[in-house]
C-alpha cells in the first residue's frame, strides 16, 4: 500500500485542492483530481527527502510560538526603520553564522523561518553545512544575533531533528 500511495495525506490534500480549484464536483473534476491525489505523490517520492522522525515534539509548539512573536517584533521594527531611514540609513549586512544543525528536514525548517522574518534573508549555505551565510536589513553588533539565532532556532530544531 505504501508503494502505491507513499504521501496519502499529501494525495487526499491534492484531490481536494483540485475539487476547491475548480469549484466543481462533477464526475470529471472527481476523477482529474484522484488521479492528480495518486500521481503527484508516486512520480515525486524520488524527491522526498529522508523521513522525518520528531524527538521531542513538544518543543514545536515552543518553537512555532516563539517565531510568531519574531515575526512580529521584526515586522514592527523593519517597518520603523524603513520609516526613519531618512535620518538614519538602516546599517544592512551579511554575517555568517556558524551552524551546528547537520539535519536536511531541520536546516530546511530554518531556511523558512529566516525567510518569513522580516529583515532576514538565507543567502547562502556552506557546502558541509558548517556556516550560513545571512543578509540582516538593520543590525548594530553580530554577536547578540548571531547568540538569538542559535538560541531560538537552532537548538530548538536540533532537539526536534537530531
Amino acid at each position: 500500500m505504501k508503494r502505491l500511495f507513499p504521501a496519502p495525506w499529501l494525495s487526499l490534500a491534492l484531490w481536494l485542492l483540485w475539487l476547491v480549484l475548480n469549484l466543481s464536483v462533477s464526475p470529471g473534476n472527481l476523477l482529474l483530481g484522484a488521479l492528480l491525489g495518486f500521481l503527484a505523490p508516486l512520480l515525486m517520492a524520488p524527491l522526498r527527502p529522508l523521513p522525518i522522525r520528531i524527538r521531542r515534539p513538544g518543543v514545536i509548539i515552543r518553537l512555532f510560538f516563539r517565531v510568531g512573536r519574531d515575526v512580529i517584533i521584526s515586522n514592527l521594527q523593519v517597518a520603523w526603520g524603513v520609516l526613519v531611514c531618512g535620518s538614519r540609513p538602516p546599517r544592512s549586512r551579511f554575517i555568517k553564522i556558524p551552524l551546528d544543525l547537520r539535519d536536511a528536514n531541520g536546516l530546511a525548517v530554518l531556511s523558512m523561518i529566516t525567510s518569513v522574518t522580516p529583515g532576514t534573508v538565507w543567502s547562502e549555505l556552506a557546502l558541509d553545512r558548517s556556516i550560513l551565510l545571512l543578509h540582516v536589513f538593520d543590525l548594530d553588533d553580530e554577536a547578540p544575533f548571531i547568540e538569538h539565532f542559535k538560541r531560538d532556532y537552532e537548538r530548538p530544531l536540533m532537539e526536534i531533528f537530531e
